[in-house]
């Protein structure tokens, strides 16, 4: 029965279980040079993921800097926020990182004894648009939202009885490991897709192998037949003969950069429909689920774009940041930090996107050599890429619709 769930926070429910939302250690407790490669994992704002850690690239320290600052240590149950930055991600502390620790520049949140709240659907339950809506809203910062113990402590939470709490986290937990299953799949089909064009258009490999009197490996008389049997010089070094050098703006139907609407005007923000997505949002593939979504009134009165499906965003703003790569699943407007850029008909989503993938070192440099280590539409648009002839270049598009 509805009647049955109760309105409180997640500070009241953390004190009535014995539980505790407490920050990350300082800066000044943990030193460079206490990383180490080989260690225990410390979970950083970067390794929160949208219910769970992400472990590529995770800093480790040794077990006695652990010991030290044990009140950090994770414990299964628990959950992670990052204190700056994307403020809307939590992380569900699992079995396997029992004895992880909590980095600096995180929130960890202890639910105690779950007498009355399970942490599974606390989790789910703060992970929730109108939850993450709240928690941007009450962020403190001018530049960069910022969440504390107390923002976190005053989070609302309709709580009802325990055993729906266990029903609604366990169908909620089928579902979770349902789009793991997904993401994985679409990571290796990716990673596929990646494959063959750094093979083709990066280190031209069934040119070079027709240059020695190869069949190209893995490649039908019909395909090879698409490539060139020469190289020659040109301002990017050694490319297919009769493949030109253009630019990333040559690619492109529309490229442009996005906006924000006024965060001060509530008719721009309530009950939207469209999906707004900032940096923080996504990480290297498709874009499923906005933190946020904006009015037609704040879509009519700002200076936001709506661009379609398989529109590539990429991150301009903030180094190591720049060159992060989303793909809209559908209709939607982003924000100043990303350029949106939708590929010609005749060059298709995955050529571009990769493109840009393969690119990114160079963005980056472009970033760390400014001052607010940002880069620009412009710079992007003039980012110079080998295109290949037409009916190679609409052969991967084929092949990478297939995936």
């Amino acid at each position: 029965m509805s009647s049955e769930w109760q309105n409180t926070t997640l500070g009241q429910i953390c004190a009535a279980q014995g539980g505790a939302i407490q920050t990350g250690p300082f800066g000044s407790q943990l030193h460079t040079s206490d990383y180490k490669e080989v260690g225990i994992p410390v979970v950083m704002p970067t390794n929160i993921g949208d219910g769970g850690i992400v472990v590529d690239n995770i800093a480790r320290i040794d077990q006695a800097d652990v010991d030290r600052l044990s009140q950090h240590k994770l414990q299964i149950g628990d959950i992670v926020f990052s204190r700056r930055g994307d403020v809307t991600k939590n992380a569900l502390i699992r079995q396997h990182e029992v004895g992880w620790f909590c980095g600096t520049g995180c929130l960890k949140v202890r639910l105690g004894d779950e007498s009355i709240a399970n942490a599974k659907f606390i989790s789910h339950c703060l992970r929730l648009p109108d939850i993450k809506g709240w928690l941007i809203r009450h962020a403190v910062g001018a530049t960069m939202p910022n969440l504390n113990t107390g923002i976190l402590a005053a989070v609302p939470i309709h709580l009802p009885p325990l055993k729906v709490q266990l029903e609604i986290a366990a169908v909620l937990g089928t579902l979770d490991d349902r789009i793991t299953l997904l993401r994985e799949t679409n990571a290796t089909l990716e990673a596929i897709a990646q494959a063959l064009f750094k093979s083709w258009f990066v280190d031209f490999d069934p040119v070079r192998a027709k240059i020695e009197g190869r069949v190209p490996e893995g490649m039908d008389e019909t395909t090879a037949a698409l490539f060139p049997d020469g190289l020659e010089e040109s301002e990017l070094g050694l490319v297919p003969r009769g493949w030109r050098i253009g630019t990333i703006d040559e690619l492109c139907e529309v490229i442009t950069n996005g906006g924000t609407p006024s965060r001060s005007k509530a008719e721009f923000w309530t009950d939207g429909s469209t999906p707004w997505f900032k940096t923080g949002d996504f990480s290297d593939g498709f874009l499923l689920t906005p933190v946020e979504r904006i009015t037609d009134a704040a879509v009519a009165g700002s200076s936001v774009k709506i661009l379609p499906a398989d529109t590539i965003l990429m991150a301009i703003y903030a180094a190591p940041t720049v060159g992060r790569l989303g793909v809209l699943t559908e209709p939607a407007a982003f924000n100043q930090a990303c350029t949106g850029m939708l590929a010609k008909k005749s060059v298709g989503p995955w050529f571009l996107y990769l493109a840009l993938y393969f690119g990114r070192v160079w963005f980056n440099s472009r970033a760390n050599g400014a001052a607010q280590q940002n880069i620009s539409k412009a710079i992007v648009s003039s980012y110079k890429v080998v295109i290949p002839q037409p009916d190679a270049l609409a052969e991967f598009h084929r092949f990478a619709e297939c995936l």
